[in-house]
Protein backbone atom coordinates (compact mmCIF):
# COMPACT_ATOMS: atom_id res chain seq x y z
CA UNK A 1 0.00 0.00 0.00
CA UNK A 2 1.58 3.31 -1.05
CA UNK A 3 2.58 6.03 1.69
CA UNK A 4 2.33 10.15 1.79
CA UNK A 5 5.28 11.68 2.02
CA UNK A 6 6.36 15.05 1.05
CA UNK A 7 9.63 15.67 -1.18
CA UNK A 8 11.99 18.05 -2.34
CA UNK A 9 13.14 18.32 -5.78
CA UNK A 10 16.68 18.69 -5.81
CA UNK A 11 17.46 18.33 -9.99
CA UNK A 12 16.64 17.11 -13.35
CA UNK A 13 18.35 14.82 -15.60
CA UNK A 14 19.39 14.82 -19.35
CA UNK A 15 17.54 11.16 -19.76
CA UNK A 16 14.03 12.19 -17.91
CA UNK A 17 14.03 12.03 -14.75
CA UNK A 18 14.68 13.69 -11.86
CA UNK A 19 16.00 13.51 -8.52
CA UNK A 20 14.43 14.26 -5.05
CA UNK A 21 14.84 14.09 -1.25
CA UNK A 22 12.75 14.05 1.77
CA UNK A 23 11.75 17.52 2.66
CA UNK A 24 13.84 19.55 5.14
CA UNK A 25 16.45 16.27 5.65
CA UNK A 26 19.05 14.48 3.50
CA UNK A 27 17.56 11.15 3.34
CA UNK A 28 15.84 9.54 1.97
CA UNK A 29 16.44 10.52 -1.07
CA UNK A 30 16.14 9.04 -4.64
CA UNK A 31 14.78 9.37 -8.44
CA UNK A 32 11.66 9.60 -10.19
CA UNK A 33 9.68 9.45 -13.77
CA UNK A 34 9.86 13.12 -14.86
CA UNK A 35 6.63 11.96 -16.58
CA UNK A 36 4.73 11.70 -12.84
CA UNK A 37 5.40 15.67 -12.47
CA UNK A 38 3.12 18.57 -13.44
CA UNK A 39 3.75 20.97 -16.24
CA UNK A 40 6.19 24.12 -14.62
CA UNK A 41 7.81 21.94 -12.62
CA UNK A 42 11.67 23.22 -11.30
CA UNK A 43 13.83 22.47 -8.80
CA UNK A 44 13.01 23.21 -5.31
CA UNK A 45 9.50 22.57 -5.28
CA UNK A 46 8.20 20.69 -2.41
CA UNK A 47 5.41 18.39 -3.35
CA UNK A 48 3.57 15.64 -1.91
CA UNK A 49 4.27 12.20 -3.54
CA UNK A 50 2.98 8.85 -3.13
CA UNK A 51 5.83 5.98 -2.60
CA UNK A 52 6.43 2.26 -2.38
CA UNK A 53 8.30 1.17 0.19
CA UNK A 54 10.38 -1.91 -0.30
CA UNK A 55 13.63 -3.95 -0.10
CA UNK A 56 15.05 -2.45 -2.50
CA UNK A 57 14.09 1.16 -2.02
CA UNK A 58 10.97 3.77 -2.41
CA UNK A 59 9.61 3.74 -6.03
CA UNK A 60 7.55 7.21 -6.35
CA UNK A 61 4.21 5.90 -8.21
CA UNK A 62 2.87 9.57 -7.96
CA UNK A 63 2.83 13.47 -7.49
CA UNK A 64 0.33 16.10 -6.19
CA UNK A 65 1.12 19.16 -7.85
CA UNK A 66 1.74 22.18 -5.23
CA UNK A 67 -1.16 24.18 -4.28
CA UNK A 68 -1.06 27.44 -5.78
CA UNK A 69 -0.09 30.29 -3.31
CA UNK A 70 -3.72 31.98 -2.11
CA UNK A 71 -3.96 35.56 -3.18
CA UNK A 72 -5.46 38.04 -0.90
CA UNK A 73 -9.74 38.94 -2.48
CA UNK A 74 -10.48 42.82 -2.30
CA UNK A 75 -11.88 44.27 0.44
CA UNK A 76 -15.46 45.73 0.11
CA UNK A 77 -15.99 49.41 1.50
CA UNK A 78 -19.01 49.49 3.51
CA UNK A 79 -20.30 53.15 2.67
CA UNK A 80 -23.92 53.15 5.09
CA UNK A 81 -26.43 55.77 5.12
CA UNK A 82 -24.58 58.54 6.06
CA UNK A 83 -26.91 59.51 8.75
CA UNK A 84 -25.52 59.67 12.33
CA UNK A 85 -27.94 57.95 15.09
CA UNK A 86 -27.63 57.82 18.31
CA UNK A 87 -26.77 53.95 19.20
CA UNK A 88 -28.16 53.75 22.62
CA UNK A 89 -31.55 55.19 23.80
CA UNK A 90 -33.58 55.08 27.17
CA UNK A 91 -36.81 55.94 27.79
CA UNK A 92 -37.80 56.48 31.93
CA UNK A 93 -41.27 55.13 32.73
CA UNK A 94 -43.40 57.79 34.62
CA UNK A 95 -43.20 57.14 38.76
CA UNK A 96 -46.53 55.78 40.25
CA UNK A 97 -47.57 58.29 43.32
CA UNK A 98 -49.60 57.42 45.78
CA UNK A 99 -53.29 58.92 46.31
CA UNK A 100 -53.08 58.64 49.93
CA UNK A 101 -49.69 60.88 49.64
CA UNK A 102 -50.29 64.43 49.28
CA UNK A 103 -47.58 66.06 46.09
CA UNK A 104 -45.39 68.46 47.42
CA UNK A 105 -46.77 72.03 46.38
CA UNK A 106 -50.43 70.48 45.34
CA UNK A 107 -53.81 69.95 46.63
CA UNK A 108 -54.18 66.94 49.54
CA UNK A 109 -56.81 65.50 47.76
CA UNK A 110 -60.41 65.03 48.43
CA UNK A 111 -60.42 64.48 52.58
CA UNK A 112 -64.13 64.72 52.71
CA UNK A 113 -66.60 67.02 54.86
CA UNK A 114 -64.23 67.08 59.09
CA UNK A 115 -66.40 70.13 59.89
CA UNK A 116 -65.53 72.84 62.19
CA UNK A 117 -62.52 71.91 64.51
CA UNK A 118 -62.80 75.05 66.83
CA UNK A 119 -59.57 75.93 68.04
CA UNK A 120 -57.36 73.80 69.49
CA UNK A 121 -55.67 75.73 72.06
CA UNK A 122 -51.94 74.92 73.47
CA UNK A 123 -50.96 71.47 73.47
CA UNK A 124 -48.32 71.94 76.29
CA UNK A 125 -51.45 71.49 78.72
CA UNK A 126 -52.48 68.13 78.16
CA UNK A 127 -51.74 65.28 80.36
CA UNK A 128 -48.25 63.34 79.73
CA UNK A 129 -49.31 59.88 78.31
CA UNK A 130 -48.19 56.94 80.60
CA UNK A 131 -44.87 54.92 79.59
CA UNK A 132 -45.02 52.38 77.39
CA UNK A 133 -48.76 53.07 76.23
CA UNK A 134 -49.55 53.90 72.41
CA UNK A 135 -52.47 55.96 70.75
CA UNK A 136 -55.72 54.40 70.55
CA UNK A 137 -55.41 52.28 73.29
CA UNK A 138 -53.19 49.61 72.02
CA UNK A 139 -51.58 47.16 74.62
CA UNK A 140 -48.36 48.33 76.00
CA UNK A 141 -45.03 47.51 74.67
CA UNK A 142 -43.24 44.75 77.24
CA UNK A 143 -40.39 46.31 78.89
CA UNK A 144 -37.16 43.45 77.77
CA UNK A 145 -35.79 42.02 81.08
CA UNK A 146 -33.09 44.54 82.73
CA UNK A 147 -33.86 46.65 80.66
CA UNK A 148 -33.15 50.69 81.13
CA UNK A 149 -35.59 53.47 81.94
CA UNK A 150 -35.03 54.48 78.43
CA UNK A 151 -35.57 51.44 76.85
CA UNK A 152 -32.15 50.68 76.01
CA UNK A 153 -31.43 46.69 75.87
CA UNK A 154 -29.09 45.12 78.89
CA UNK A 155 -25.83 44.11 77.99
CA UNK A 156 -25.82 40.53 76.00
CA UNK A 157 -24.78 37.27 78.41
CA UNK A 158 -21.24 36.30 76.93
CA UNK A 159 -20.82 32.21 77.40
CA UNK A 160 -17.88 30.74 78.85
CA UNK A 161 -15.19 29.55 76.11
CA UNK A 162 -15.72 26.02 75.46
CA UNK A 163 -12.83 23.98 76.46
CA UNK A 164 -10.79 23.21 73.54
CA UNK A 165 -9.30 19.83 73.64
CA UNK A 166 -5.58 19.87 73.28
CA UNK A 167 -4.47 18.21 69.68
CA UNK A 168 -1.94 15.76 69.85
CA UNK A 169 1.78 16.33 68.66
CA UNK A 170 2.31 16.19 64.91
CA UNK A 171 4.34 12.50 64.03
CA UNK A 172 7.07 13.31 61.82
CA UNK A 173 6.83 11.93 58.14
CA UNK A 174 9.08 8.58 58.29
CA UNK A 175 11.66 8.71 55.36
CA UNK A 176 11.37 6.96 51.85
CA UNK A 177 13.71 4.45 50.70
CA UNK A 178 15.68 6.47 48.14
CA UNK A 179 17.97 3.73 45.98
CA UNK A 180 21.26 4.60 44.66
CA UNK A 181 22.51 3.25 40.79
CA UNK A 182 26.36 2.82 42.15
CA UNK A 183 26.52 -0.88 42.41
CA UNK A 184 24.00 -1.33 39.26
CA UNK A 185 26.23 0.60 37.60
CA UNK A 186 29.18 -1.39 37.84
CA UNK A 187 27.86 -4.37 36.84
CA UNK A 188 26.04 -3.06 33.87
CA UNK A 189 29.52 -1.56 33.01
CA UNK A 190 31.36 -4.78 33.19
CA UNK A 191 28.99 -5.95 30.11
CA UNK A 192 29.21 -6.18 26.49
CA UNK A 193 27.66 -3.57 24.40
CA UNK A 194 25.30 -6.42 23.07
CA UNK A 195 24.11 -7.57 26.42
CA UNK A 196 23.39 -3.97 28.19
CA UNK A 197 20.20 -3.24 26.49
CA UNK A 198 19.39 -7.06 27.72
CA UNK A 199 19.73 -6.38 31.19
CA UNK A 200 18.45 -2.62 31.00
CA UNK A 201 15.25 -4.15 30.15
CA UNK A 202 15.39 -7.28 32.68
CA UNK A 203 16.37 -4.45 35.56
CA UNK A 204 13.28 -2.99 34.24
CA UNK A 205 10.11 -5.61 34.02
CA UNK A 206 12.35 -9.09 34.64
CA UNK A 207 12.19 -12.13 32.35
CA UNK A 208 8.56 -11.27 30.91
CA UNK A 209 9.40 -7.58 30.28
CA UNK A 210 12.41 -8.82 27.84
CA UNK A 211 10.05 -11.28 26.09
CA UNK A 212 7.53 -8.49 25.68
CA UNK A 213 10.23 -5.99 24.36
CA UNK A 214 10.99 -8.77 21.71
CA UNK A 215 7.62 -9.18 20.18
CA UNK A 216 7.44 -5.72 20.02
CA UNK A 217 10.11 -4.96 18.28
CA UNK A 218 9.60 -8.17 15.82
CA UNK A 219 6.15 -6.69 14.95
CA UNK A 220 8.00 -3.67 14.66
CA UNK A 221 10.53 -5.50 12.19
CA UNK A 222 7.99 -7.21 9.98
CA UNK A 223 5.93 -3.73 9.46
CA UNK A 224 8.69 -2.19 8.20
CA UNK A 225 10.07 -5.40 6.55
CA UNK A 226 12.56 -6.39 8.21
CA UNK A 227 13.78 -9.86 9.58
CA UNK A 228 12.85 -10.61 12.94
CA UNK A 229 14.79 -11.94 15.43
CA UNK A 230 14.89 -15.11 17.42
CA UNK A 231 13.79 -14.61 21.39
CA UNK A 232 15.24 -18.00 23.08
CA UNK A 233 19.13 -16.82 22.81
CA UNK A 234 18.49 -13.39 24.27
CA UNK A 235 16.04 -15.01 27.46
CA UNK A 236 18.61 -16.64 27.81
CA UNK A 237 20.88 -14.01 28.26
CA UNK A 238 18.80 -12.65 30.37
CA UNK A 239 18.30 -15.51 32.70
CA UNK A 240 22.18 -15.54 33.12
CA UNK A 241 22.21 -12.02 33.86
CA UNK A 242 19.51 -11.41 36.37
CA UNK A 243 20.92 -12.96 39.82
CA UNK A 244 24.20 -10.30 39.44
CA UNK A 245 21.92 -7.23 38.50
CA UNK A 246 19.41 -8.34 41.49
CA UNK A 247 22.16 -8.59 43.41
CA UNK A 248 23.35 -5.40 42.86
CA UNK A 249 19.99 -3.77 42.69
CA UNK A 250 19.78 -5.17 46.38
CA UNK A 251 22.96 -4.04 47.43
CA UNK A 252 22.21 -0.75 46.41
CA UNK A 253 19.01 -0.16 48.31
CA UNK A 254 20.39 -1.52 51.42
CA UNK A 255 22.89 0.63 51.25
CA UNK A 256 20.20 3.42 51.01
CA UNK A 257 18.55 1.76 54.24
CA UNK A 258 21.72 1.69 56.79
CA UNK A 259 22.52 5.04 55.95
CA UNK A 260 18.75 6.39 57.36
CA UNK A 261 18.36 2.85 59.51
CA UNK A 262 16.37 5.04 62.69
CA UNK A 263 14.16 7.13 60.28
CA UNK A 264 13.25 5.09 57.46
CA UNK A 265 9.87 3.74 56.72
CA UNK A 266 8.82 0.35 58.26
CA UNK A 267 7.10 -0.66 55.06
CA UNK A 268 11.00 0.00 53.01
CA UNK A 269 12.99 -1.06 55.73
CA UNK A 270 10.94 -4.46 55.32
CA UNK A 271 11.04 -4.96 52.17
CA UNK A 272 14.93 -4.84 52.10
CA UNK A 273 15.34 -7.42 55.16
CA UNK A 274 12.84 -9.90 53.03
CA UNK A 275 14.62 -9.27 49.81
CA UNK A 276 18.25 -10.37 51.37
CA UNK A 277 17.73 -14.22 51.14
CA UNK A 278 18.20 -13.03 46.70
CA UNK A 279 20.25 -10.50 46.96
CA UNK A 280 22.86 -11.21 50.23
CA UNK A 281 25.43 -13.67 48.08
CA UNK A 282 28.84 -13.13 49.37
CA UNK A 283 30.51 -12.49 52.84
CA UNK A 284 29.49 -8.44 52.77
CA UNK A 285 26.05 -8.59 51.87
CA UNK A 286 25.42 -11.61 54.59
CA UNK A 287 26.60 -8.83 57.15
CA UNK A 288 25.04 -6.08 55.67
CA UNK A 289 21.63 -8.02 56.05
CA UNK A 290 22.77 -9.31 59.55
CA UNK A 291 22.84 -5.37 60.45
CA UNK A 292 19.44 -4.26 59.01
CA UNK A 293 17.65 -7.32 60.53
CA UNK A 294 19.21 -6.14 64.18
CA UNK A 295 18.55 -2.66 63.24
CA UNK A 296 14.54 -3.64 61.74
CA UNK A 297 13.78 -5.69 65.04
CA UNK A 298 14.78 -2.48 67.38
CA UNK A 299 12.77 -0.18 65.28
CA UNK A 300 9.82 -2.61 65.14
CA UNK A 301 10.06 -2.59 69.68
CA UNK A 302 10.36 0.85 69.75
CA UNK A 303 7.78 1.47 67.54
CA UNK A 304 5.63 -1.16 69.08
CA UNK A 305 5.99 0.41 72.57
CA UNK A 306 5.10 4.21 71.30
CA UNK A 307 1.61 2.63 69.33
CA UNK A 308 0.87 1.10 73.18
CA UNK A 309 1.61 4.13 74.82
CA UNK A 310 -0.40 6.31 72.20
CA UNK A 311 -3.61 4.06 72.66
CA UNK A 312 -3.41 4.50 76.33
CA UNK A 313 -3.60 7.94 75.75
CA UNK A 314 -5.97 7.80 72.78
CA UNK A 315 -8.30 5.51 75.40
CA UNK A 316 -7.88 7.93 78.38
CA UNK A 317 -8.62 10.79 76.38
CA UNK A 318 -12.08 9.47 75.33
CA UNK A 319 -11.13 9.21 71.97
CA UNK A 320 -12.91 5.95 70.96
CA UNK A 321 -13.08 5.77 67.22
CA UNK A 322 -9.08 7.01 67.18
CA UNK A 323 -8.29 4.13 69.79
CA UNK A 324 -10.08 1.90 67.64
CA UNK A 325 -8.55 2.31 64.43
CA UNK A 326 -5.29 2.99 66.09
CA UNK A 327 -5.60 -1.04 67.45
CA UNK A 328 -6.08 -2.22 64.07
CA UNK A 329 -2.83 -1.06 63.23
CA UNK A 330 -0.17 -2.58 65.20
CA UNK A 331 3.68 -2.57 63.91
CA UNK A 332 4.53 -5.78 65.27
CA UNK A 333 2.02 -8.09 63.68
CA UNK A 334 1.02 -11.19 65.93
CA UNK A 335 1.52 -9.70 69.48
CA UNK A 336 -1.87 -9.30 71.21
CA UNK A 337 -3.25 -6.20 73.19
CA UNK A 338 -2.58 -6.50 76.76
CA UNK A 339 -5.34 -7.85 78.46
CA UNK A 340 -6.27 -5.18 80.60
CA UNK A 341 -5.81 -2.98 77.82
CA UNK A 342 -8.21 -4.56 75.49
CA UNK A 343 -10.71 -5.03 78.24
CA UNK A 344 -10.81 -1.24 78.72
CA UNK A 345 -11.05 -0.64 74.88
CA UNK A 346 -13.99 -3.09 74.82
CA UNK A 347 -16.11 -1.66 77.17
CA UNK A 348 -15.41 2.07 76.18
CA UNK A 349 -16.59 0.64 72.42
CA UNK A 350 -19.63 -0.75 74.06
CA UNK A 351 -20.73 2.46 75.70
CA UNK A 352 -20.35 4.24 72.26
CA UNK A 353 -22.89 1.95 70.69
CA UNK A 354 -26.04 4.05 73.09
CA UNK A 355 -28.87 5.35 72.22
CA UNK A 356 -27.79 8.91 73.25
CA UNK A 357 -25.73 9.30 70.09
CA UNK A 358 -26.64 10.18 66.20
CA UNK A 359 -27.07 7.16 63.66
CA UNK A 360 -24.43 8.68 62.04
CA UNK A 361 -22.16 8.39 64.77
CA UNK A 362 -23.26 4.60 65.54
CA UNK A 363 -22.45 3.84 62.07
CA UNK A 364 -18.99 5.76 62.54
CA UNK A 365 -18.17 3.44 65.73
CA UNK A 366 -19.28 0.36 64.41
CA UNK A 367 -16.73 0.98 60.86
CA UNK A 368 -14.14 1.39 63.68
CA UNK A 369 -15.04 -1.54 65.69
CA UNK A 370 -15.27 -4.32 62.88
CA UNK A 371 -11.37 -3.73 62.09
CA UNK A 372 -10.14 -3.67 65.73
CA UNK A 373 -8.78 -6.73 67.16
CA UNK A 374 -11.23 -6.36 69.98
CA UNK A 375 -14.61 -6.70 67.74
CA UNK A 376 -15.54 -9.99 68.91
CA UNK A 377 -16.37 -8.99 72.45
CA UNK A 378 -18.17 -5.84 71.51
CA UNK A 379 -21.91 -5.84 72.54
CA UNK A 380 -24.22 -2.41 72.13
CA UNK A 381 -25.63 -0.72 75.26
CA UNK A 382 -28.45 0.19 73.15
CA UNK A 383 -29.63 0.63 69.69
CA UNK A 384 -31.76 3.11 67.75
CA UNK A 385 -35.31 2.18 68.49
CA UNK A 386 -35.75 3.15 64.55
CA UNK A 387 -32.76 2.49 62.74
CA UNK A 388 -32.82 4.33 59.60
CA UNK A 389 -31.45 2.79 56.23
CA UNK A 390 -28.21 4.06 56.04
CA UNK A 391 -27.79 3.05 59.45
CA UNK A 392 -29.04 -0.70 58.22
CA UNK A 393 -26.54 -0.85 55.42
CA UNK A 394 -23.47 0.12 57.23
CA UNK A 395 -24.22 -3.04 59.26
CA UNK A 396 -24.76 -5.11 56.14
CA UNK A 397 -21.41 -4.26 54.75
CA UNK A 398 -19.64 -5.41 58.31
CA UNK A 399 -21.99 -8.08 59.64
CA UNK A 400 -19.81 -10.88 58.40
CA UNK A 401 -16.73 -9.08 60.74
CA UNK A 402 -19.15 -8.66 63.59
CA UNK A 403 -22.34 -11.21 63.82
CA UNK A 404 -23.04 -10.80 67.13
CA UNK A 405 -23.76 -6.83 66.73
CA UNK A 406 -25.53 -7.45 63.54
CA UNK A 407 -28.15 -10.42 64.72
CA UNK A 408 -29.12 -7.55 67.01
CA UNK A 409 -30.70 -6.09 63.83
CA UNK A 410 -31.90 -9.47 63.11
CA UNK A 411 -29.47 -9.01 60.15
CA UNK A 412 -27.76 -12.74 59.39
CA UNK A 413 -24.23 -12.28 58.29
CA UNK A 414 -23.56 -14.09 55.71
CA UNK A 415 -19.85 -16.01 55.72
CA UNK A 416 -16.80 -14.26 53.99
CA UNK A 417 -15.25 -15.04 50.63
CA UNK A 418 -12.80 -17.43 50.21
CA UNK A 419 -9.43 -15.26 49.10
CA UNK A 420 -7.73 -18.08 46.36
CA UNK A 421 -4.90 -15.30 45.73
CA UNK A 422 -1.39 -16.33 47.06
CA UNK A 423 1.19 -14.41 47.69
CA UNK A 424 4.91 -15.33 47.52
CA UNK A 425 6.21 -18.90 47.70
CA UNK A 426 2.53 -20.75 48.77
CA UNK A 427 2.34 -17.86 51.51
CA UNK A 428 -1.83 -16.18 51.86
CA UNK A 429 -2.39 -12.74 51.00
CA UNK A 430 -1.71 -9.57 53.16
CA UNK A 431 -4.95 -9.24 54.49
CA UNK A 432 -5.79 -13.03 55.02
CA UNK A 433 -2.80 -12.99 57.06
CA UNK A 434 -3.27 -10.46 58.97
CA UNK A 435 -6.97 -11.51 60.00
CA UNK A 436 -5.59 -13.89 62.77
CA UNK A 437 -2.99 -11.47 64.10
CA UNK A 438 -5.86 -9.37 64.29
CA UNK A 439 -7.77 -11.45 66.41
CA UNK A 440 -4.75 -12.48 68.50
CA UNK A 441 -5.06 -9.08 70.27
CA UNK A 442 -8.52 -9.70 71.81
CA UNK A 443 -8.94 -9.82 75.54
CA UNK A 444 -9.55 -13.07 77.51
CA UNK A 445 -12.99 -11.75 79.28
CA UNK A 446 -16.42 -13.25 78.68
CA UNK A 447 -18.66 -11.08 76.34
CA UNK A 448 -21.31 -8.70 78.07
CA UNK A 449 -24.75 -9.94 77.69
CA UNK A 450 -26.48 -9.32 74.68
CA UNK A 451 -29.13 -5.92 74.52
Amino acid sequence: MPRRIEVELTSSRDDGTWTWRAAGAREPKGTLDGALLYSGAKVGDVVRAEADFDIDGITVVGVTPPRPERTESGRLEIIGSGREEQLVTSTLAPKERSERRPRRGGERGDRGDRGDRGDRGDRRDRPARPQGERAGGERPRRRPEGATEGGARPPRRERPPRPERPAPPAKPKPKRLRAGRTHRDEVLASLADTERPIAEQALRGGIPGVRQAIEKQNEQAVADGRPTVAAEPLVAIAERLLPRLRAADWRDRADAALADLDELDLRDLRSVVVAADQGARDDDTRALAATLREGLSRRVEAEHTAWLAELEATLADGRTVRALRLSSRPPKAGVPLPPELAGRLAEAASAALSADVTQDRWATVLDAIAYSPIRSFVRPAAIPTEPSEELLTAVRKVASRVPAIAKVFGIEASAPPRRTRRSGRGGRSGAAAAAPAADAGAPAVEPAAEV
